[in-house]
């Protein structure tokens, strides 16, 4: 049996054969690393101080220990020169991770040197970011959406993606992190440039990204996101990674547009409602006014429709709704709307029709469109409708409107096909009546002769002011008094359906005083607000020429405390000019006291020249017809030109009516032309809104491109 051998004996063995390998042995001590020097068979030869430190034993303890009682390894299963993670035992019986370097000496007799490396917080950071990673996993992967670590280069892979990409897009988290274009691939075709652009404005903004979009399924289907991204900055404050979230927002979006179809569309046949008629009509009439076409409305009622409810029941009654729908439709043109009206009421929308005389002599080409598709309704209805089995047979009186013969406007196009379908109820029901003005026409100009005459009573009168803006800056330097009629059961009237009436029962000078009176009394109610600019107002023909028009005048300005220099009285050309001499006695007393006059619509009545001279007027007031697009047709902006230098030559202030467009205003600025109005600036208003408009500095807007470049 082998003694075993003391310490001190083993370690100045050991220190006699690394003597012969290792010069000087204090460097073995001088080292930060835990070193051990063992025989072959793996008995401790010698210990550094640091080993000391790391195992808590002292050095003469470790000597003639065996290595694999103080590591849970075998070292001879690792080669020279290898390393490995392992237990390392303390004296007080604790256990470090430590990292092993295995080195061999090769002398008289082969030893062993063994590194040991502390990897207490080596594993203590990679337990920390193990715990880390999985609360984070286990936060997004189990969240209603994807989550995503991107780098900012575009071309780089992304870093993660959660497992939900798989359920949303159809790929695996593989090919999203390993394809730089996964995420463009998937993108909606229609909306990748959309979406594209606005990620890359706010990543250059550096702001939060929230947009929706659509993706695309690997299976094809569509899919509505939400997505919402930040930026990570890196030290230095630069943009170093993208965090974003994709939701699926699909079901919500399908809500959405349900809601949204069923506001404009009929639930129970799926066709367009009367709300959504209303808009198209509307779109079709400004369509058709700009190309000179005509629109068509025909409105359909089923005849004896109860009967299908009280005989068969409302279940039948509806089927034969949703089956009618459907003919109907295939009696229209493909630029043609077929609508539900409500109950069993339908109504088809005509659009684009071509103007003229058609085929048939004598025949308005859009007249022939309509009564081809009434036939074909009628043809429609011939054959009978199947109800659970029962057949049933029905009919429809039809009413025809058409635009512009009939009405200029939408709600008046829809009311004379009503007027035609009840005519054409009465008269032959299962036919067609195209409106005809005659007697209906008569019925409702009575009607509106009595309301008006009984709104002159009343005084259902109001008064909208448009500003006269200054063109070289867009201050407000006067206010066009505009009248309305506020009717009770009508709503607002504009002047143009019911003056040339009012002219004609002479209820104009009534309504005339009205307006001076009023205008009069809302300069007093502006006086204290600071509201100082000119108010004007229209004479009508047969005001200027009332006798002692401008003694009236000046007595109800009087009445009011109102200086008449703050007043502009506006006449058309058309009307100074139907009797030139008389006008200019009654302007010149007007003027000798104090008011300041205009000649409205300048460019629509016969002029002279020689007789304008002589008018002391004050401003030309351009009609608006010259003005629309005068930026862009050649021979108006002659003509404009021609105006504006005229009025500067008769001393007279240009003044612009009609302005809607930059370019206009663009055009007039670099004319020379003084002052303007129209809807650019403001369109008419109550009085309560101007003192807010009057507040503005200016009532230009920032100048476009366009209107920099006429004023450069």
């Amino acid at each position: 049996m082998a003694t075993l051998r003391e310490p001190a004996t083993l370690f100045e063995a050991a220190l006699g054969r690394l003597g012969d390998v290792l010069t000087p042995g204090s460097l073995l001590e001088a080292t930060p690393e835990s070193l051990v020097v063992a025989e072959s068979g793996g008995e401790i030869v010698y210990a550094n101080t640091a080993c000391e430190r790391l195992t808590g034993f002292a050095r003469g303890e470790l000597l003639g220990r065996t290595v694999h009682g103080l590591l849970a390894a075998d070292l001879a299963e690792h080669p020279s020169g290898s390393s490995f993670d392992t237990i390392c035992t303390r004296r007080d019986g604790g256990e470090l991770p430590v990292e092993v370097h295995i080195g061999r000496i090769e002398a008289e007799t082969p030893l062993l040197v063994v590194t040991l490396r502390d990897r207490t917080e080596v594993e203590a950071g990679r337990a920390a970011r193990f715990e880390a990673e999985a609360k984070y996993r286990a936060l997004v992967e189990h969240i209603p959406a994807v989550v995503y670590l991107d780098p900012v280069d575009e071309n780089s892979e992304s870093i993660y993606v959660s497992p939900q990409v798989v359920e949303l897009l159809g790929i695996e988290q593989d090919e999203w992190l390993t394809d730089p274009y996964a995420w463009r691939h998937h993108v909606h075709p229609e909306d990748i440039d959309r979406a594209w652009d606005e990620y890359q404005h706010a990543y250059n903004a550096h702001e939060p990204l929230n947009h929706e979009y659509r993706m695309v399924h690997e299976d094809g289907s569509v899919r509505w996101v939400l997505e919402q991204a930040y930026p990570i900055d890196n030290e230095q404050g630069r943009p170093w990674l993208i965090q974003g979230v994709i939701f699926d927002i699909t079901e919500r979006k399908l809500a959405e547009e349900q809601v949204a179809f069923l506001a404009y569309h009929d639930k129970l046949t799926g066709l367009p409602n009367r709300a959504l008629f209303e808009e198209m009509l509307e779109a079709a009439i400004s369509r058709a006014r700009r190309h000179d076409l005509g629109v068509g409305v025909v409105y359909l009622d089923l005849d004896n429709f109860k009967l299908v409810n009280d005989s068969l029941g409302h279940h039948a009654g509806d089927e034969l709704l949703k089956q009618l729908a459907e003919r109907l439709r295939g009696c229209t043109r493909e630029t043609d709307l077929v609508a539900r009206q409500g109950g069993d009421e339908f109504l088809l929308l005509l659009a684009d029709l071509e103007r003229g005389i058609g085929s048939v002599a004598g025949t308005e080409a859009g007249l022939l469109v309509a009564e081809s598709v009434a036939t074909r309704v009628h043809e429609a209805l011939q054959e009978p409708f199947d109800l659970g089995g029962v057949e049933f047979f029905t009919s429809a009186s039809l009413g025809v409107s058409l635009f512009p013969q009939d009405a200029t406007d939408a709600i008046s196009l829809l009311k004379n096909a009503d007027t035609a379908m009840y005519q054409s109820k009465k008269a032959e029901p299962g036919g067609y009546i195209v409106y005809a003005s005659g007697a209906d026409e008569a019925i409702e100009r009575l009607s509106l002769t009595t309301r008006l005459r009984r709104a002159v009573e009343q005084k259902h009168w109001v008064l909208h002011w448009q500003p006269i803006v200054e063109l070289e800056g867009g201050t407000v330097t006067g206010l066009e008094a505009l009248i309305r009629w506020n009717e009770p059961n009508g709503g607002i009237v504009p002047p143009g359906e019911f003056i040339p009436i009012a002219e004609e029962l002479g209820l104009i000078e009534a309504i005339g005083d009205w307006v001076i009176e009023e205008l009069a009394h809302q300069r007093k109610v502006w006086e204290p607000q600071g509201i100082d600019v000119r108010l004007g107002f229209n004479l009508s023909p047969r005001q200027l020429w009332s006798g002692r028009l401008p003694e009236k005048l000046m007595a109800k300005l009087t009445a009011a405390d109102v200086d008449p220099h703050d007043i502009v009285v506006e006449i058309t050309e058309s009307t100074a000019m139907a009797d030139p001499d008389r006008t200019q006695r009654v302007l010149a007393d007007l003027h000798a006291w104090g008011l300041s006059l205009a000649i409205d619509d300048f460019g629509t009545g016969y002029s002279s020249l020689a007789r304008l001279k002589h008018l002391p007027v004050d401003i030309l007031k351009i009609d608006r017809s010259f003005i629309h697009a005068v930026d862009r047709d050649a021979e108006s902006g002659r003509m404009v030109e021609a105006m504006i230098q005229l009025a500067h030559g008769l001393g007279m202030v240009p003044l612009a009516e009609g302005i809607e467009t930059e370019g206009e205003l663009a055009f007039l600025q670099a004319a020379g032309c003084t002052r303007g109005q129209g809807f650019l600036f403001s369109r008419p208003v109550p009085a309560e809104q101007i003192p807010a408009l009057l507040a503005r500095a200016t009532l230009f807007a920032e100048p476009s491109i366009q209107r920099r470049a006429f004023l450069a």
